[in-house]
């Protein structure tokens, strides 16, 4: 049972985009780890720019106003692979839908290995190496 948690920049995206946003989510997980469309649990918060702190070049990233956090709740039996095709799904997803860059989605995959970290692109930067900070 993934749930999702979306923090969004407030009043950036209009009432259909955060519709779209939370079909995305759902749909990233019918794609990338053939779970059941009906187990949906999304939840999507508006943060104002007092809320939402996200440096926009972290990790060689070009991020824009947009930018957003996206922690989801993942069984840990999971292996690198389903999750490595999770984080690809959920940002392609994304910019299909609502037009979001790759480079504003971070994602954390939550139990928190180094592994299930995403700082843009659906790439797992930190799956292979150490953090160099």
């Amino acid at each position: 049972m993934p749930v999702f948690h979306a923090h969004i920049p407030k009043g950036r995206f209009l009432k259909e985009q955060k519709i779209a946003i939370g079909n995305a989510l759902n749909q990233s997980l019918v794609e990338a780890l053939n779970i059941p469309k009906g187990d949906r649990f999304v939840m999507i918060s508006e943060h104002g720019d007092d809320e939402l702190f996200i440096d926009p070049t972290f990790m060689g990233m070009n991020r824009t106003a947009d930018a957003m956090i996206i922690s989801v709740l993942i069984g840990a039996h999971r292996p690198a692979s389903d999750k490595n095709a999770l984080l690809a799904a959920i940002t392609r997803l994304l910019e299909k839908a609502a037009g979001i860059s790759p480079d504003d989605v971070f994602v954390a995959l939550v139990p928190v290995p180094n592994e299930n970290f995403s700082f843009g692109r659906g790439v797992a930067q930190l799956a292979d190496a150490a953090p160099k900070w």
